[in-house]
């Protein structure tokens, strides 16, 4: 039963991410034509933008789809990195997007360009409700899986370059203030580059096998000797396969030359004291009086 709802959950995603998919395909087209009726060579750029939101969600989905493969013989993992990858990818286009945002945003603070400002405003209402509903399809799961919140952070930014676009665009219609588009295209860029990065640095701990900054190591190994039988923890590697996953291995010395039977019986006690901090899969080497190095942490 348990089982069943993680592949509904999972296919719930891979809807909602070909939903935002389309949905931004139909946005890009609109841009493309109001760009060239128009002349608006910054409309022409959002479509780049936006274009670029659908790589990124065509890569979110690939990577949903996929990671849902089951192990084999020759991937006995499966795929579950998947979104990993993809998450990183993102993140890092997402930083590149931004840079190229803040580049284009000077230029047109300082060269604004005659555009025709209704066109403008009616496609930046259409971004705004397009990407607006993308982005309450991504909102929840975003929260607790790093390749949707990829496919989130595209989707927020577009909506509010939107948002930038169409303050800007009524300014220009009713006001003549040409800057303001610019100044918030600018601020957005900035946002985007402070997210994306939090997001490309946890991405990239996760691929590099970092342990998790949530895993006191020291703590599970005192933890662990206070166990009657236990001798000595050591050679722990720790690290995460995705972010529903985290793996511990570590070699254990024994106070006397203990029963297979016996050593079955400590495990559990061992796994409890484990578990308790997130560690869902355990792989512990028994040892007695083995000369090997002792330390928690063992450069293999």
């Amino acid at each position: 039963m348990h089982q069943h709802s993680g592949h509904t959950h999972h296919a719930v995603k891979g809807k909602n991410l070909w939903y935002s998919i389309l949905l931004n395909i139909g946005i890009t087209v609109a841009q493309i034509i109001g760009g060239i009726i128009s002349g608006s060579l910054s409309l022409l750029s959002d479509a780049l933008h936006n274009f670029s939101d659908v790589v990124s969600l065509i890569i979110s989905y690939i990577a949903n789809k996929i990671s849902g493969k089951e192990a084999s013989y020759n991937k006995t993992f499966g795929y579950k990195r998947a979104e990993i990858i993809a998450a990183f990818v993102n993140a890092l286009s997402l930083i590149v997007i931004a840079i190229i945002l803040i580049k284009e945003a000077v230029v047109r603070f300082f060269h604004p360009e005659p555009i025709e400002s209704n066109m403008v405003i009616w496609l930046a209402i259409l971004a705004i409700a397009g990407n607006g509903l993308s982005v309450l399809l991504m909102k929840k799961d975003s929260k607790t899986n790093m390749n949707m919140r990829s496919a989130y952070l595209h989707l927020l930014t577009d909506m509010l370059a939107s948002v930038a676009v169409l303050i800007g665009g009524l300014l220009m219609k009713f006001y003549q203030v040409f800057w303001v588009d610019s100044l918030l295209t600018a601020i957005i860029a900035l946002y985007l580059i402070f997210v994306g990065w939090d997001l490309l640095r946890d991405s990239f701990k996760l691929l590099m096998l970092f342990t998790p900054t949530e895993i006191p190591l020291k703590t599970i190994a005192s933890k662990v000797c206070e166990i009657e039988e236990v001798k000595n923890m050591h050679h722990i590697h720790v690290w995460q396969l995705n972010e529903n996953e985290v793996h511990l291995e570590a070699h254990v010395d024994f106070n006397k030359d203990i029963t297979l039977s016996e050593f079955d019986e400590i495990l559990i006690k061992i796994e409890k004291e484990i578990h308790a901090y997130g560690i869902n899969h355990i792989n512990i080497q028994p040892e007695f009086n083995k000369p090997d190095n002792k330390s928690i942490i063992v450069q293999d």
